[in-house]
């Protein structure tokens, strides 16, 4: 009962956009409640609203750890990663995110990114360009996006 009372208070936090408030009532559940994926996916959008990239790494983790299937939590889990400055570990979680990722452009759009960062030049730009195949409005993206600062795009 009290979990199901601190979810619905942390998800009003967020939605007023006050996830320092949000963080606050989920620190109030311990244990097994604290690991519930329901909370812990609303712990990891109050931190990136935060843009608190090493707590929403690891939460995000562990969010792939319990749902495997989600690719959701592979993106999520490797952008952070990335804005936190874990590159080579942000393309790893990535590329070891369910199959379905692949068929997603945002996959391979992040991955140009993690691999441009990287300096893998040429696979970044194949990456952005099935990116862009998919979905085209990726390349407006690409043009104002720090992590791909000197692509020619």
């Amino acid at each position: 009962m009290i979990t199901k009372q601190v979810i619905r208070a942390a998800s009003g936090w967020l939605e007023l956009g006050m996830p320092d408030d949000a963080l606050e009532e989920l620190a109030v559940l311990t244990g097994e409640d604290g690991s519930e994926r329901q909370v812990l996916e609303l712990k990891l959008s109050a931190q990136m609203a935060k843009e608190d990239w090493p707590h929403a790494s690891t939460t995000a983790l562990l969010l792939c750890g319990q749902a495997a299937d989600e690719a959701e939590f592979f993106l999520s889990a490797a952008y952070c990663l990335h804005e936190a400055g874990s590159t080579a570990e942000a393309q790893k979680c990535l590329l070891s995110g369910p199959e379905v990722l692949h068929d997603l452009p945002v996959f391979h759009y992040n991955l140009a990114c993690y691999l441009w960062t990287l300096g893998d030049k040429d696979n970044a730009t194949r990456h952005l360009d099935i990116a862009v195949g998919m979905d085209d409005s990726f390349l407006d993206s690409a043009r104002v996006d720090r992590d791909l600062v000197g692509m020619v795009i």
